[in-house]
């Protein structure tokens, strides 16, 4: 048994719908979850709203101190937070999955996953890099941003079952506990650049450079998207298995990425039609309606403690470093 699940807040259902459907044509096989980082208690869904897939409130799945992960983190640091702890829960709550996979929830899956499945067989895990060949101009995202953002783009990763893979997620829970910060300086990019450890630590692990894995914004410039007969092929010859919808908001629909200056649809008209696909589909599930929905767990204005300690720790180094380098 494979499962696959994605982790959002209320207000990004739209997108966790899109890709659930996308599931549902691709792999029907495959259990998919909606790992949900808010509360159903007091919602009610207008006609229509309300979601086909499984939804597993956060709250349910056993995170100790999970309050002080509230306190610590902003909405997107604590969805990405979560993600270790929810596989653990789906490893420890259906031991007939062999498989557990994520997505984030602004992905489309295109073709069966029987190649990540038999990949998963043969290793650990599996992880995509956020690039593959050197980017030849100074744009965002160049390699240096790859660099402070993690070597592994942790919109997907997939972890079989096995002694090694659950030792590493139980290790990854406690960094992302209190460690899940955008935090350039400090060297944190919420869970990315503790992924980088994956292939040290786990030496069974594939890292798929497979072009039709993953594709986005950040890798644009070494694919190149074409349709034969329905189907999308990657650098005419590798089956698209998923596109990465990074940064696209449907109400500025001319953007490839708000994360990105490097191309646009003038300049790859290959891709509009994709991008099309996508802006259709999160409207038909509901982008605009889900969208007012504040996350229970983040409020307004919220001063974060962690990173108020964090602050008064570093400042006065950083300010050190700086009379130093004056001093010289």
């Amino acid at each position: 048994m494979t499962i696959a699940f994605t982790i959002c807040s209320i207000n990004y259902l739209a997108q966790a719908r899109t890709l659930g459907t996308s599931l549902k044509k691709t792999n029907p096989d495959v259990r998919y979850f909606v790992g949900l980082v808010d509360r159903l208690d007091d919602v009610q869904f207008e006609p229509g709203f309300l979601p086909d897939f499984s939804l597993i409130e956060v709250h349910t799945i056993g995170i100790g101190r999970f309050e002080e992960m509230c306190d610590r983190y902003n909405i997107t640091e604590l969805n990405t937070a979560v993600k270790p702890f929810y596989f653990t829960y789906f490893f420890s709550q259906f031991p007939e999955a062999q498989q557990v996979i994520y997505f984030d929830p602004d992905i489309i899956v295109y073709q069966p996953l029987t190649e990540l499945i038999n990949q998963l067989k043969k290793h650990e895990a599996v992880v995509t890099p956020h690039i593959c060949t050197p980017i030849e101009d100074t744009k965002t995202p160049n390699e240096l941003h790859h660099l402070n953002t993690g070597v592994y783009n942790l919109g997907f990763c997939a972890f079989r079952r096995s002694i090694e893979s659950l030792n590493f997620i139980r290790w990854w829970e406690e960094k992302l506990r209190y460690e899940c910060l955008i935090s350039l300086c400090d060297g944190l990019f919420v869970d990315q650049n503790w992924m980088n450890f994956l292939p040290l630590f786990i030496e069974n692990t594939c890292i798929e450079k497979n072009p039709g894995y993953n594709m986005a914004y950040w890798n644009l410039h070494e694919r190149q998207a074409s349709q034969i007969e329905n189907e999308w092929i990657i650098n005419d010859l590798y089956p698209l298995l998923f596109f990465h919808y990074s940064g696209y908001d449907p109400k500025n629909p001319d953007d490839i990425s708000k994360y990105q200056d490097r191309f646009t649809f003038q300049m790859r008209p290959d891709l509009k039609p994709l991008f099309e696909i996508y802006h259709n589909q999160l409207l038909e599930n509901g982008n605009s309606y889900y969208r007012t929905f504040p996350c229970r767990y983040i409020k307004p204005n919220k001063i974060y403690k962690y990173a108020r300690v964090r602050k008064a720790l570093t400042d006065p180094l950083k300010k050190l470093v700086k009379a130093l380098e004056s001093y010289t």
